[in-house]
C-alpha cells in the first residue's frame, strides 16, 4: 500500500476535500442528542477518540476538549506524549508505536524479527503507565491466502503474547477494510480475525471491531457483536458513506449499535473515529459521544 493511503494521508485529503455526502436525515437520531450536562454521563460505555482525526489541535488541546465533552481516553497515543495524557487524567485507551505500519504486519514472516522486538520493548512500557490495550495489525495479503496468513501470524503473535500476559497487556489487531480504504489488508473480516482469537487461545489477544470498516466488508454490525463479543476488545465508529459524522447524514444508527455493545457487558474503550466534516469539529465530536451515551 502506498503512504498516501494511511490514515495520517487519507485525513489530510479528506480534510482538504470538505464536507461528506449527504443522505436522507433520520429524524429519530435528533432525540438522541439532547443537551445534557457532560457530568452526567451514563456510565454505560466508557468513552474515547481517536487522536489521528482531530490532528488540527494539539494534544493538549485535544484533551482539554476531551475532558469538558466527558471523554475518558484517547486512541493512539504512543509513550512519548502519555505524560500529557496523564496531566488531564486521561488514558492512552489504545496504545501504538510498536507496530510498522499498516501493511507490513504479523502475516509476513519476514517481519516478525522487527515485529517481535517492537512488542517486546513496548509491552512492559504500556503495563508500567498503567494502560492495558496495545494495536497490531495483520498486515497486507501480497498474494497470501488466509490460511498461510492465520499460520503466520499465530507463530509470530506467540512469541510475544507471553509476555504480553504477564504484563496485563491486551494485544488487539484492527480489522479494516479491503473493499474501499486499505486494499489488500488481510484481517477484513471477523470470522478470520475470529479465528486468529480462536488459535491463539489467550484473553490477551483481541480484535479491535471497527464498525465503519465491518459495515463496509461484511455489514450485519450488532449481530456480529451480539454473537462474538467474546472476541472483541475495542470498537472504532465511523460514518458510512464518508467516514465522516456519525449523525443523520449516514446509514449507520449507533445509538441501537451502543445499546448492543453494552448489552454484552462490555467495560473496555469505544473511540470515536470519523472524520468531522463540519465546520464546527468539536460540536460534531460533543454530539456523536452523546449519540454513544445510550
Amino acid at each position: 500500500m502506498k503512504p498516501e493511503n494511511t490514515r495520517r494521508y487519507a485525513m489530510k485529503k479528506i480534510l482538504a476535500a470538505g464536507a461528506g455526502v449527504a443522505l436522507s436525515p433520520i429524524s429519530s437520531l435528533a432525540s438522541g442528542c439532547s443537551e445534557k450536562s457532560d457530568n452526567l454521563m451514563k456510565g454505560n460505555i466508557n468513552h474515547a477518540v481517536c487522536r489521528w482525526t482531530y490532528s488540527f489541535l494539539s494534544l493538549d488541546e485535544l484533551c482539554k476538549q476531551a475532558k469538558d465533552i466527558g471523554i475518558k481516553g484517547i486512541d493512539l497515543v504512543g509513550p512519548n506524549e502519555w505524560d500529557v495524557l496523564k496531566k488531564y487524567g486521561l488514558e492512552s485507551s489504545m496504545c501504538n508505536g510498536a507496530e510498522i505500519n499498516l501493511v507490513h504486519g504479523f502475516n509476513h514472516t519476514e517481519y516478525h524479527d522487527t515485529l517481535v522486538k517492537n512488542y517486546t520493548e513496548m509491552i512492559p512500557l504500556v503495563s508500567k503507565a498503567g494502560y492495558k490495550n496495545l494495536i497490531c495489525f495483520s498486515g497486507n495479503r501480497d498474494g497470501m491466502d488466509d490460511e498461510t496468513g492465520l499460520k503466520n501470524s499465530v507463530g509470530g503473535l506467540k512469541k510475544i503474547l507471553s509476555l504480553a500476559e504477564k504484563h496485563g497487556v491486551t494485544i488487539q489487531m484492527e480489522l479494516l477494510n479491503s473493499r474501499v480504504d486499505h486494499k489488500d489488508y488481510m484481517c477484513d473480516r471477523s470470522a478470520w480475525g475470529i479465528e486468529l482469537c480462536k488459535r491463539l487461545q489467550t484473553p490477551n489477544f483481541k480484535l479491535l471491531y471497527d464498525i465503519y470498516h465491518m459495515q463496509i466488508d461484511e455489514g450485519d454490525i450488532m449481530r456480529s457483536i451480539q454473537n462474538n463479543h467474546q472476541y472483541f476488545g475495542h470498537y472504532h465508529t465511523g460514518g458510512n458513506p464518508g467516514r465522516h459524522e456519525i449523525d443523520e447524514s449516514q446509514e449507520l444508527y449507533y445509538p441501537a449499535i451502543m445499546k448492543a455493545i453494552a448489552a454484552t457487558g462490555f467495560k473496555g474503550y469505544v473511540a470515536q473515529e470519523f472524520i468531522p466534516a463540519a465546520a464546527d469539529k468539536i460540536a460534531s465530536l460533543r454530539k456523536a459521544v452523546q449519540l454513544c451515551d445510550v
